[in-house]
């Protein structure tokens, strides 16, 4: 994935409008949402751009980290390319074909979870598939957000 783009001053409010605690926050929402699918996990932050290092149990939970990450107030950038698929292969190869990766949605005015769905998997009913797969980064189907980036399960 490399480098993800999020809007800055959208998102959860993690900081209060403090500074200089930000990496270890952002941890702490990260292993907080994923329990055990990550491990030695490494947060950077400076100035916006946060670099995850670290490994993740799957290709979803890498994924979920860096929305996490990103959906914060204050975050512009996300470089999730330290953080390594358990049993990814070196070399800048992986196991993970680009069709079981997830797609990446920025929410806009007016988007529901339903017209996602629509849009993406041509059924209105499939927005839980969306919801499930965002758990960690939408706490309730109804309250979605523009600027909000989701995944969209293959």
């Amino acid at each position: 994935m490399g480098l993800l783009d999020f809007l800055k001053d959208a998102g959860k409010d993690l900081f209060g409008g403090k500074s200089g605690n930000e990496a270890e926050t952002i941890k702490s929402e990260i292993e907080r949402a994923l329990g055990s699918n990550v491990s030695n996990l490494g947060i950077r932050y400076d100035n916006g751009r946060v670099t995850l290092q670290g490994t993740a149990k799957s290709q979803a939970a890498k994924e979920k980290a860096a929305l996490i990450a990103g959906n914060v107030k204050g975050v512009a950038h996300v470089d999730d390319d330290g953080l390594r698929v358990d049993g990814a292969q070196t070399a800048g190869t992986t196991t993970t074909t680009t069709s079981t990766r997830s797609r990446y949605y920025t929410i806009k005015s007016g988007d529901t979870l339903s017209k996602i769905a629509k849009e993406h998997y041509g059924d209105a009913n499939d927005y839980n598939k969306i919801f499930e797969a965002n758990r960690e980064v939408i706490g309730d189907p109804d309250k979605i957000y523009p600027g909000q980036q989701i995944r969209i399960p293959a």
